[in-house]
């Protein structure tokens, strides 16, 4: 079965985790350090006829730092005994803190990506960059800027191509 086909497969319990306690986005720097980040914004789905998981990542992110990098990164679908740990990966920056010490995660490799796979959870997306664009502010409506970018800490998306579901659903 090939990525696109199992995709209707996994993204209901994707889209569930997303809603509920985030999903973890994994990344690596050169350096080889990899960091967690939750996300509670993403889209999955088949453009130029690649199957994409779509993030967005706001410039001022240590992620951001890391997706600049690498133009690699994991999203890793955790269980619900992970709440804790998506609670800890969605405040605090990886720049001063290693994540998986703190929440104590544990990760491998993933086998098309050096971003990090975390074990236990049940489905994780291994994805390479095929295309970036920031969010253009002056192009949203004014209230929406107000309300997402007060600070103008906008978001760029990156459209990843997934290379890899690892699923045990």
């Amino acid at each position: 079965m090939s990525i696109i086909e199992n995709l209707d497969k996994y993204m209901p319990a994707t889209y569930a985790a997303m809603r509920n306690n985030g999903l973890l986005l994994g990344s690596v720097g050169l350096d080889g350090r990899p960091n967690l980040m939750t996300i509670g914004w993403g889209l999955i789905g088949v453009i130029w006829d690649k199957p994409i998981f779509l993030v967005a990542v706001r410039v001022s992110r240590y992620t951001h730092k890391l997706l600049e990098e690498t133009g690699e990164f994991t999203v890793n679908v955790p269980t619900e005994d992970m709440s804790d740990a998506c609670g800890i990966c969605g405040t605090i920056s990886g720049r001063n803190v290693d994540k998986f010490e703190r929440t104590g995660l544990r990760w491998r490799r993933g086998e098309f990506v050096r971003a990090p796979v975390v074990e236990g959870c049940p489905i994780a997306y291994e994805c390479r960059v095929l295309y970036k664009n920031p969010v253009n502010l002056q192009a949203l409506p004014k209230d929406l800027v107000e309300i997402m970018y007060p600070r103008r800490d906008w978001h760029t998306l990156y459209y990843g191509e997934i290379l890899k579901i690892h699923g045990k659903i």
